[in-house]
């Protein structure tokens, strides 16, 4: 993807093809940043992820906890429900989810179809069953034995947790953060449905309209894959980031009391 974007177009299409880059251009990449409408998907793609991840680790986080930690009833038939969510198809719930939007919009302007909030509600909740599910293993992994010695030490529940238990489950945090970012981020089909209307477009979305109106004045893979580039960059970094705090999170959480 990246020699394609390096590459123009036309010596793309040349027969016979070569893996190696030649005449190396950074315009396809200039073109992409400049289109009007990348600044504004860029912008809605950051406010959708960011917002998801923080809602997707808060309450997926709060269920975990409560899933390995406390015995309640129900706790079974809440665990098999988390299941059953995962099978549903995506496609099945189009219909629904778009009335559902549409519904809240005449009330609340903010959670309707083409808002931030609205696809953020639809993301979070396909997003936090299987993240509850990942981090119920390491929650469960982290004895409880180790905040009732720190509670003999003198220190409250809320203190053990937070000193003991929270830097062990550090690493748990990242990845799911990192999924989330990765769910929210690609995600293509239920942005179709939750934003019909432009500019509210995600980068996704964003790239379809790129590669239709580069069709329209003959189809420019050069140009598309410098988007595609563009697009996962952020992730590439994002992931770089985020390794080297799993490891210290790790690392920082074993040495605790």
């Amino acid at each position: 993807m990246i020699l394609s974007a390096l590459t123009p177009n036309a010596r793309l299409r040349q027969v016979p093809p070569s893996f190696l880059p030649t005449n190396t251009t950074l315009v396809n990449f200039k073109r992409a940043i400049t289109d009007p409408g990348f600044l504004p998907a860029l912008k809605m793609s950051l406010m959708i992820t960011l917002l998801t991840v923080a809602i997707v680790l808060i309450f997926a986080f709060l269920a975990a906890l409560a899933v390995s930690r406390f015995r309640f009833r129900g706790r079974k038939s809440f665990i098999l429900a988390i299941l059953i969510i995962q099978m549903l198809p995506a496609e099945g719930l189009f219909i629904a989810q778009y009335k559902m939007l549409s519904t809240l919009g005449e009330s609340v302007p903010a959670l309707g179809l083409n808002s931030v909030l609205g696809v953020t509600v639809l993301y979070s909740a396909a997003i936090i069953p299987f993240t509850i599910w990942m981090l119920r293993g390491f929650v469960a992994g982290v004895p409880l034995e180790l905040e009732e010695a720190a509670m003999v030490d003198g220190l409250s529940r809320t203190q053990a947790f937070l000193r003991i238990t929270f830097p062990l489950l550090a690493p748990g945090l990242v990845a799911s953060g990192v999924y989330a970012f990765l769910q929210a981020w690609n995600e293509f089909t239920v942005a179709l449905v939750a934003l019909p209307a432009g500019p509210a477009h995600t980068l996704p979305l964003w790239l379809r309209e790129f590669l239709n109106a580069s069709a329209n004045r003959g189809l420019d893979w050069a140009q598309v894959m410098a988007a595609s580039t563009i697009i996962a960059i952020p992730v590439v970094i994002f992931f770089l980031f985020v390794q080297n705090k799993m490891t210290s999170g790790l690392v920082s959480g074993a040495v605790k009391g």
